[in-house]
């Protein structure tokens, strides 16, 4: 269990290394990077100004592909989707800012393929931790964390970007 959070700089420096690798072995004309509102969005935007990529990243709001949607409702601020004209036979890059469950993996990934069919969804987080609730795994991460069960790291931003523990409600 940890008590302190990593740096955010060296975190993405570290992403960033690896996201480009990724887009330099799928072929860089194929690519693009899309964020899961809000903590991914903020990633996928800071990645594509580091990387030098043309335009914005696409954003997913999963808002209505949620499981949890009978518990916890809806969210307050639904925002927008945006993707890239077409995504068909595109190589996503999907960018969210914590692995933990991959509930909301899932709901990112049924969102795109309502849009389209694309040649691959890559995923690439800041962070990892463990206890999934479904098979999903992270092609990309920066780092791993382990935090205390009632405890959970969110992103904060977007600038500065910084990362905070909270306390999980019951």
């Amino acid at each position: 269990m940890t008590d302190h959070l990593p740096e955010i700089d060296p975190l993405l420096e570290t992403l960033t290394q690896r996201v480009d690798a990724l887009i330099e072995s799928e072929g860089r004309a194929r690519c693009s990077l899309v964020g899961i509102h809000q903590g991914g969005f903020w990633l996928a935007g800071a990645l594509q100004k580091r990387l030098g990529l043309d335009g914005e990243p696409g954003a997913l709001d999963i808002a209505f592909y949620r499981d949890d949607l009978d518990r916890a409702g809806l969210q307050s601020e639904v925002r927008p989707t945006r993707l890239p004209l077409d995504i068909d036979e595109r190589v996503i890059i999907l960018v969210d800012d914590i692995l933990y469950t991959g509930r909301t993996i899932r709901a990112a990934m049924n969102e795109l393929f309502d849009y389209g069919r694309p040649a691959a969804i890559r995923l690439a987080v800041l962070l990892e931790r463990p206890g999934r609730d479904l098979p999903i795994a992270a092609d990309i991460s920066a780092d791993r964390i382990e935090l205390a069960p009632r405890q959970r790291v969110k992103l904060r931003g977007p600038d500065p970007l910084h990362l905070v523990i909270e306390e999980a409600r019951a």
